[in-house]
C-alpha cells in the first residue's frame, strides 16, 4: 500500500483544541464524502495530545516542537492513487480540500511526504487504535538522518540495524506495536508540498508506537535498559536537534481495508 503522512501545525490564532475540533467536525466529514472519488483505503487523524511532551525526549535532548496533529491516507497502490488523484473529479477534489485546509492550518510550516510501511512488531489483525477511551496512545517520532548519512544509507540502517533492536526488546519497553514508516516517492512527495506552499523539509520518515500509559515511565530495570540501547543506536543516524516526538489519540475517519 501507498501511504501519506501529513504533519500539521494549526493556524495562527487557534488553539490546538480549536484546530482539531475543526479538523475532525468540520474537514473529516469532507474527505469522507469524497473518500470513494479519491480512492481512499483508509483515513485517520492522530490528534496530538496534551501531555508534556518534553518528558519523552529523555537524553535525546532539544527536539523539534510536537506538530498539532497527523493525517493519514492509505492508497491500495501508487497506481490507484494516480487513477482517483488524477481524474478531473479528483483534482477538483484536492482543491476543495485544500481550501478547507487554509481554515485550520498552517500550512507552509506543515509538511507531507508519500511513504511505505515496514511493520516491526505487529501483532493481527492489525486492528489496534488508540481511541480517546483507550488507555493505549500512539507516539509519533519523525526523524531527520544525519548529514554524514544519505537517505538510502540511512533508511537502510534504520531498518536492518535498529529494527532488531527494538524487536528484541519491544515486551520489556511495553511496546504493543512498532512500525517504520519510510519516506519514497520523491517526486510525488516534492509535488504535494509545493503545491500546499509547504517550506519544511520532509522528514526521513518516522516510528510508530502503540503503548498502554501503564507502561509508559514505568522505572524497572528492563525499562530503563531498554531505552538506553534504543537511544544509543538512535545516536548512529538520527539527527534528534532535527527530529520531534510526540503522543497521540486516534479517530478512524475511514477504513475500508
Amino acid at each position: 500500500m501507498l501511504r501519506l503522512t501529513f504533519l500539521m501545525r494549526r493556524k495562527q490564532g487557534l488553539s490546538r483544541e480549536e484546530m482539531q475540533r475543526y479538523w475532525l467536525e468540520e474537514h473529516a466529514p469532507i474527505v469522507a464524502g469524497h473518500s470513494r472519488a479519491l480512492g481512499v483505503l483508509r483515513y485517520v487523524q492522530a490528534h496530538t495530545t496534551g501531555d508534556d511532551h518534553s518528558r519523552l525526549t529523555g537524553r535525546r535532548g532539544d527536539m523539534e516542537e510536537p506538530y498539532d496533529g497527523v493525517a493519514e491516507v492509505w492508497w491500495e497502490s501508487k497506481d490507484a492513487m494516480f487513477a482517483a488523484t488524477r481524474s478531473e473529479e479528483g483534482r477538483n477534489v484536492d482543491r476543495i480540500l485544500r481550501e478547507d485546509e487554509e481554515h485550520f492550518l498552517d500550512l507552509k510550516n506543515s509538511v507531507a511526504w508519500f511513504n511505505y510501511e515496514y511493520p516491526q512488531v505487529n501483532p493481527t489483525p492489525e486492528n489496534i487504535v488508540a481511541t480517546e477511551r483507550s488507555s493505549l496512545v500512539k507516539l509519533y517520532f519523525p526523524l531527520r538522518h544525519l548529514d554524514s548519512l544519505s537517505m538510502e544509507d540511512a533508511q537502510w540502517y534504520w531498518r536492518t540495524h535498529h529494527g532488531p533492536v527494538i524487536r528484541r526488546q519491544a515486551h520489556g519497553s511495553g511496546i504493543i506495536r512498532y512500525q517504520q514508516v519510510h519516506r519514497d516517492e520523491l517526486e510525488l512527495t516534492t509535488a504535494l508540498n509545493s503545491s500546499r506552499g509547504s517550506e519544511i523539509d520532509p522528514y526521513l520518515g518516522h516510528a510508530e508506537v502503540w503503548m498502554d500509559r501503564s507502561s509508559m515511565g514505568n522505572p524497572t530495570p528492563e525499562n530503563k535498559a531498554a531505552s538506553r540501547r534504543a537511544y544509543e543506536d538512535e545516536a548512529n543516524f538520527i539527527d534528534f536537534s532535527r527530529s520531534s516526538m510526540f503522543l497521540t489519540k486516534e479517530h478512524v475517519i475511514v477504513d475500508r481495508r
